[in-house]
C-alpha cells in the first residue's frame, strides 16, 4: 500500500490549537503583527476555500507578488492546500519580466501590494492584500487540503534569472515535505525557538527557513527586508535563537559596531552562513558576538533543495568550513576536476524539482541520466565532509591560471582593516581576464590600494592578486542579499576603460609572475 503523501500548505498543522505565535509580522515595524498558530492556520483555510468558491481548480497558478509580509505566507500556504499552485515572483525584477513570468505560468490571479501592483501588466486579474479586497477573498471555516497525488506540483519559483529569462522551477508536495522535515530535524527545530527571516521570501533561502520552522512549531520573526540596525533591534527584542543569511549580511550586522556595544546574544543557539564561503575573520567575530551559538556553512540550490548537506550520523563535529555531511537518500558526484574529490557537483535525490516549466532545452542541458548539474564547484575531505569553492561561471582565467573569485576574497579578507572583498574579472590583452578588487574598509582603516596587494602578494599566488582595488562604502547587493557581481563586473569593465592600470607594486608584481 503506498504511503499517504502530506500537503506541503499543512505543515505544522498538528500546532493549529496551540496558542502561541506563529509569526511576529514587522512589514510594519511601528505596528507589528502577532498571529498565532491557531489564527494563521484558520487564514490559510479560509483563502484556500476563497480559491474553491471562485471556481479554481487544483494545477492552476496563481502569482505572489508582495513584499514579506503576513499576507504572502497565507496566501502560499492556502492556495497549496487547494491544490492550486502559487508562483512567487520576485519583487525587484523589472516589469517586461514580470509580464513574461505571468504569461509563462499562465496565471489566473496575482496577490500583490498596491506599491507593486502597476508593474503588473494591465489586465492581470489581481487581488491587493493592501485593500479590502484580499479579506473578502477569504472564506472563513474549516478546510480539509487537498491530498497530494506522485509528483503534484506544490509550487513553482523562479530562478533569478543572471543567464537570459528567469527559469520556473517545479517544486512537488512530495520533494519539499521532505526537505521541510529534513532541515527542521537537522538542525533541531523546537516550539522554543524564534527564528528572523530578512531575505526574500519569494527566494528558497527564507521560503526553506519559514518551512522548517512551521515544521518546528516555532515561531518567525519576519522583516520586510534586510537593514541591519532593524535586524539587530529585531534579534534583541524578540530574542531570537536562530540566524540565518549570508556572509555579506553577517559582516554587515558586524560593522554596526556603536549598536552592538554591550549587547548580550548569548540567546541565540544557531547561526547558518550559505551562499558563498565566510572567512576565519567573519566567523570568528560572529562567534564573540554570539557566544553560545553553532555556527555552520549551509548550501543549497532551488532544483536540488538545501537538504543535501547536514549533520553527521554519528554527532561527528563538523569542520569549520565545511557545508556539511551527506543527508541520506542523496547521491553525489563531483565532475570535472583533477580527481574525484574535487569538480562541478552533480545530484539526484529526493529534494530533486520534477523539472523547468516550459523549459525542456534547459531541463536536456542540466539533468542527464536522473543526475542535475548543479553549476558549484565543491571538494570532499578524506572524512566525507563536503566545501564549497564557487560557482564554475564565476570562475575565470588569467595566465592560463583557474581563479575562482570566493578564494582570493577569504585571502582579502583576513587582513585586519579589510570588512568585505569582491573579486570580479576584467578583460586583459595579455592574460586573457585579471583580477580587480572591490574593497569595503574597516571604519577608520588608512588602508591603500598598495596595502591590499602586498597583502595578496604575501598569501596568495601572484596570479590571484587584484591589478586593481576600488575602495567603496558597502557593496552592492540585489534582491536576495547576496553580492551583485553582474553589476560589479560591469562597473569594474566601465572603470578599467576609464584609467590606466596603476603601476604601484608593479614592478614587484612582475617579479613575482617570472617566479
Amino acid at each position: 500500500m503506498s504511503q499517504v503523501l502530506k500537503n506541503l500548505g499543512s505543515i505544522g498543522d498538528e500546532y493549529r490549537n496551540e496558542a502561541r505565535p506563529a509569526i511576529i509580522d514587522l512589514w510594519d515595524s511601528e505596528n507589528p503583527r502577532e498571529v498565532d498558530y491557531p489564527t494563521f492556520h484558520a487564514s490559510c483555510d479560509a483563502i484556500a476555500r476563497g480559491f474553491v468558491a471562485r471556481g479554481f481548480v487544483k494545477g492552476d497558478r496563481v502569482g505572489i507578488f508582495c513584499s514579506n509580509r503576513l499576507e504572502f505566507l497565507e496566501t502560499f500556504y492556502g492556495a497549496m492546500r487547494a491544490g492550486v499552485i502559487p508562483v512567487p515572483m520576485g519583487i525587484l525584477l523589472p516589469k517586461d519580466t514580470i509580464e513574461w513570468i505571468v504569461n509563462d505560468a499562465a496565471l489566473k490571479l496575482v496577490f500583490c501590494d498596491a506599491e507593486l501592483s502597476a508593474k503588473l501588466p494591465g489586465d492581470t486579474p489581481r487581488i491587493v492584500v493592501d485593500s479590502a479586497d484580499y479579506a473578502a477573498f477569504k472564506e472563513p471555516g474549516p478546510f480539509e487540503a487537498i491530498v497530494p497525488q506522485g509528483d503534484d506540483v506544490a509550487f513553482q519559483p523562479y530562478t533569478s534569472g543572471s543567464t537570459g529569462r528567469p527559469k520556473g522551477v517545479v517544486l512537488s508536495h512530495r520533494a519539499h515535505v521532505w526537505v521541510a522535515e529534513t532541515i527542521s530535524r537537522d538542525r533541531g527545530f523546537s516550539r522554543e525557538d524564534r527564528m528572523i527571516v530578512a531575505a526574500p521570501l519569494y527566494h528558497k533561502h527564507a521560503m526553506n527557513a519559514i518551512k522548517s520552522v512551521f515544521v518546528g512549531g516555532s515561531t518567525v520573526v519576519l522583516m520586510k527586508k534586510f537593514e541591519p540596525r532593524a535586524y539587530l533591534e529585531a534579534v534583541s527584542r524578540y530574542k531570537v535563537s536562530v540566524l540565518s543569511g549570508v556572509p555579506t549580511i553577517f559582516a554587515m550586522i558586524l560593522q554596526q559596531r556603536d549598536l552592538l556595544e554591550g549587547k548580550d546574544f548569548s540567546f541565540v543557539r544557531l547561526a547558518t552562513m550559505g551562499g558563498a564561503p565566510a572567512s576565519d575573520e567573519l566567523i570568528d567575530a560572529v562567534a564573540k558576538l554570539l557566544p553560545n551559538a553553532e555556527i555552520i556553512c549551509i548550501f543549497g540550490i532551488t532544483e536540488t533543495s538545501a537538504a543535501l548537506f547536514g549533520s553527521h550520523p554519528r554527532k561527528l563535529s563538523r569542520p569549520r568550513h565545511s557545508i556539511g555531511y551527506p543527508i541520506s537518500g542523496n547521491e553525489f558526484r563531483l565532475v570535472g576536476g583533477p580527481d574525484e574529490s574535487f569538480g562541478v557537483l552533480h545530484v539526484r535525490g529526493p529534494g530533486m524539482m520534477n523539472g523547468y516549466h516550459n523549459n525542456p532545452a534547459e531541463m536536456e542541458r542540466r539533468l542527464k541520466d536522473g543526475w542535475f548539474n548543479t553549476g558549484d564547484v565543491l571538494r570532499r575531505d578524506a572524512d566525507g565532509w563536503y566545501y564549497f569553492i564557487g560557482r564554475s561561471d564565476d570562475m575565470f582565467v588569467c595566465s592560463g591560471n583557474n581563479i575562482y573569485p570566493a578564494e582570493v576574497e577569504l585571502m582579502l579578507e583576513r587582513h585586519p582593516d579589510i570588512d568585505q572583498a569582491v573579486v570580479v574579472p576584467v578583460p586583459d590583452e595579455v592574460k586573457h581576464q585579471i583580477p580587480y578588487a572591490y574593497v569595503v574598509k574597516r571604519k577608520g582603516s588608512t588602508l591603500t590600494e598598495k596595502d591590499v596587494k602586498d597583502h595578496a602578494l604575501k598569501n596568495a599566488p601572484p596570479y590571484q592578486y587584484p591589478r586593481r582595488v576600488i575602495f567603496v562604502e558597502q557593496l552592492l547587493l540585489n534582491g536576495v542579499g547576496k553580492i551583485d557581481r553582474k553589476t560589479i563586473t560591469a562597473q569594474a569593465l566601465e572603470f578599467s576603460r576609464a584609467e590606466p592600470e596603476a603601476q604601484s607594486g608593479a614592478v614587484a608584481v612582475a617579479r613575482a609572475e617570472r617566479a
